[in-house]
């Protein structure tokens, strides 16, 4: 796109960006207390052992603003609560001010959220968090210098940093896409994954369950077009085509105008996935917005039709031959089957895994001549020798953010450690630049649901609690299943991490998951903040009078109910059966309870640092108890909706101010203006006859004046 043209797109996204980290920093915030408090699960100042060492040495091994906690006076719980409550205000002040979505304010969110990561441990190890952190770090290079400018105009490298996104855009997708063939996971290569997935997935909607019902063969062709939009579209991001990325859009996020695509993307989508599905439209949206803008000539207009009617015809026939698609008249349906190897699909990722790197590069090389010619057609010397160091700079970090991503998307095998030969290729300079930017999170590596889980019933731990040891009830969650008349919530962009961790604790055993036992402990002391994690609403906690005596906990399987035989829906949502204990019987001071403490560290014996009474620590606790008890989904959804009615209010009066006016009302005001210059013509001849008359007797008295001194002499 010209330069002109991206200024729309870069608002846009630098806005929805803000908005995300509002999101973020908010649902974080009213779980630090049960998570990171001094009581609560895992307490962040664990994570920071103070040895007395240079704070730049403290910085280097764990880049996190807590460091300067001791020097301000706070502990580190405090501490994390007041970089989240700045993390929140300025995004809310970045979201509503313009002239605040600026490079150095987007460093600053991003430094806040990095700061949180690197001690959030398990419970901020998710792919959401990494995303966020890579694409806020990209806005550091997209979003102008405003503060130190003072201009939102584009620059001639602008494009060049836009470019990052794409590539974020491609890897997100390809990797997710590949990742699960590379699994060998029987139900991605059986095309029955999604038979299972809506009932298994880590926080079903009500809508899930809905989707679970449609027939197997729809499931299966949903599968096949999941591997279609994930593994061959995204290589269309690169078009020289605008309709041919304005077609991968489409069908990345599901606004194409077919049923079946909006069924697909749509519904396949809408699983609970936090701030990860918000970020993740928000990219592809800025790509829209792209897309659009760009133009064509119409001189070689029929020749782009013709390739991209060969385009979409290879897709097609590519599609119906990898995945036997027929027409299956028995069922009114369409039968599907993978008709390829794994070894096939390992020598296609062979043949595409190089050339997809250098699709990258030209395509890179190529934004960065086309700014380097716009900064040569700048006027002026100095202007343009600045120009062009800015370009030199940002396209040496953009070349350098492209080499290291090569590196980091070892993980889930989607470009060059799939092939030891392809990684041998690049250079060790590349590695180990890698290496010291690993720390930072400036680029991760994706890819969703490697494997499914959950083939035989969804696994859910349920806790139990007992006054006695003989009469036990259930502990129920907000947002996880386990009452089975309960329906599915919907929390996005909310970010439930306990219950998110209660989805990852059920796969496997508990000495897995030791924060499990913590929770355990916490709960048997009555800890406030680690209940209200369960439960917001502490009078729905069925032990908030007084602490449970035993606990424990068993795992079930559940699966999601089905329509009646006469198609009228069941009262209940779920169904389950017991499957297994997951966890002892404990109770405060049991050997089995005072074992595992031990055995998993959680027994800290060092104390707390006492509560600090300054101001900046005084005023931390006063906002927390303003928003105890509050929903944490509801909190987050006010601040969004009040948000976007102030901008909406905002474009709305700019936009009436900029409105030209027609018609008789511009005949009214052209005569209105009339009569005002006329009425202020009058009024200056007025003032000038004042003035004339003033000078008159000025002259007078004068010429009076030097009579009398004429006479006196």
């Amino acid at each position: 796109p010209d330069m002109g043209d991206i200024v729309l797109p870069r608002r846009l996204f630098l806005w929805s960006m803000a908005a995300i980290y509002l999101a973020a920093f908010v649902s974080l915030y009213v779980q630090i207390p049960g998570l990171y408090g001094n009581e609560g699960l895992l307490p962040a100042r664990w994570q920071l052992r103070y040895s007395g060492k240079p704070l730049e040495e403290q910085l280097l091994s764990s880049p996190t603003l807590l460091w300067l906690g001791p020097r301000l006076g706070l502990d580190t719980h405090t501490a994390m609560e007041l970089l989240c409550l700045v993390g929140s205000a300025l995004s809310l002040a970045a979201v509503l001010v313009e002239a605040l979505r600026d490079s150095v304010v987007f460093f600053c969110l991003w430094a806040l959220y990095l700061s949180l990561y690197q001690v959030g441990q398990v419970f901020l190890y998710f792919q959401w968090d990494n995303l966020l952190l890579e694409t806020g770090f990209l806005c550091i290079l997209v979003a102008p210098l405003t503060i130190i400018r003072g201009s939102r105009g584009v620059r001639e490298h602008d494009t060049v940093t836009f470019w990052l996104i794409r590539w974020l855009l491609f890897r997100l997708m390809f990797a997710s896409g590949v990742v699960k063939l590379t699994s060998r996971c029987p139900t991605w290569w059986g095309l029955t994954a999604l038979t299972y997935h809506y009932e298994t997935q880590c926080i079903p909607t009500p809508l899930a369950w809905f989707v679970h019902q449609l027939p197997v063969w729809w499931q299966k062709l949903s599968v096949v077009a999941t591997f279609v939009v994930e593994i061959a579209a995204p290589f269309l991001f690169f078009s020289p085509l605008r309709r041919l990325r304005l077609g991968a859009f489409y069908l990345q996020v599901g606004k194409f105008d077919s049923f079946f695509f909006f069924l697909l993307v749509l519904l396949l989508k809408k699983k609970v996935f936090s701030f990860y599905n918000v970020a993740y439209c928000i990219v592809f949206f800025f790509l829209l917005m792209v897309i659009y803008i760009t133009k064509y000539s119409r001189l070689w207009s029929w020749l782009s039709y013709l390739l991209e009617l060969a385009v979409w015809s290879l897709m097609i026939v590519a599609t119906i031959l990898c995945f036997d698609l027929q027409v299956d008249k028995k069922k009114n349906g369409i039968s599907s089957r993978t008709a390829f190897t794994y070894h096939q699909f390992n020598q296609f990722l062979k043949t595409v895994t190089i050339p997809c790197i250098w699709i990258g590069v030209l395509s890179l090389l190529w934004e960065i001549i086309k700014a380097m010619f716009r900064c040569a057609c700048v006027s002026g010397f100095l202007k343009r020798f600045f120009r062009t160091l800015q370009w030199i700079m940002f396209a040496a970090a953009t070349a350098a953010m492209f080499a290291v991503s090569l590196v980091s998307s070892n993980v889930y095998h989607p470009f060059t450690r799939i092939y030891y030969d392809s990684n041998a290729r690049l250079w060790p300079e590349v590695r180990q630049a890698y290496d010291h930017v690993d720390r930072f999170q400036l680029v991760n590596s994706y890819g969703l649901f490697r494997r499914m889980t959950g083939v035989g019933g969804r696994p859910e731990v349920v806790i139990e609690g007992s006054y006695d040891g003989i009469k036990w009830t259930e502990i129920e969650f907000m947002y996880k299943p386990g009452n089975l008349s309960a329906p599915p919530p919907y929390v996005a962009p909310h970010q439930p991490r306990l219950d998110w961790q209660m989805w990852f604790a059920a796969l496997g055993t508990h000495t897995q998951a030791p924060w499990f036992t913590s929770l355990m402990y916490r709960l048997l002391q009555g800890k406030r903040d680690v209940i209200e994690l369960i439960q917001t609403d502490v009078t729905q906690y069925p032990f908030h009078k007084q602490p449970p005596a035993y606990l424990r906990a068993h795992r079930y399987k559940y699966w999601f109910t089905e329509p009646k035989a006469d198609g009228s829906y069941p009262q209940r949502w779920w169904r389950r059966v017991y499957d297994e204990e997951y966890y002892p019987t404990v109770h405060l001071g049991s050997t089995v309870l005072e074992s595992m403490l031990s055995q998993y560290g959680l027994k800290d014996k060092s104390p707390p640092r006492r509560v600090s009474n300054i101001t900046v620590a005084q005023a931390v606790r006063w906002v927390r108890s303003q928003v105890r008890g509050v929903p944490p989904h509801i909190l987050i959804w006010t601040l969004m909706a009040c948000s976007i009615s102030f901008c909406l209010l905002k474009g709305l009066r700019n936009r009436n101010k900029e409105m030209p006016v027609t018609g008789e009302a511009a005949v009214a005001v052209n005569a209105q203006m009339k009569k005002s210059d006329d009425q202020q013509a009058v009024e200056e001849d007025e003032q000038e006859g004042e003035d004339s008359k003033e000078e008159d007797e000025v002259e007078e008295e004068t010429v009076t004046d030097n009579k009398e001194d004429e006479a006196e002499k």
